[in-house]
């Protein structure tokens, strides 16, 4: 079993930034891409970036130019600087990553609210 603990969420007035982390840890024999979701009050969950092994990343439109993804392989730690953030950006955020052969395991989430 893999687990990710998220963190580094909050509150933040708009036009801040926030660190996200997202640690795993369990019986990990391979590591795939890692990658940050986020889920709104009342919308469908969405992705906002992945970072694959080869360091390719991809980012969601909404979020390009402001937020970074970026790995610690040694650490199995994969983290999300965001900033210019904006009230639209106010979601629970999930990490996802992908182990031991094409497994999918997710976070629990950690809030993130932009208001001022």
């Amino acid at each position: 079993q893999v687990q990710l603990v998220e963190s580094g969420g909050g509150l933040v007035q708009p036009g801040g930034s926030l660190r996200l982390s997202c640690a795993a840890s369990g019986n990990i024999f391979s590591i795939g891409p890692m990658g940050w979701y986020r889920q709104a009050p009342g919308k469908q969950r969405e992705l906002v970036a992945i970072k694959r092994n080869s360091g390719n990343t991809v980012y969601a439109d909404p979020v390009k130019g402001r937020f970074t993804i970026s790995r610690d392989n040694a650490k199995n730690t994969v983290y999300l600087q965001m900033n210019s953030l904006k009230p639209e950006d106010t979601a629970v955020y999930y990490c996802k990553g992908i182990f031991n052969g094409g497994n999918d395991y997710w976070g629990q989430g950690t809030e993130v609210t932009v208001s001022s």
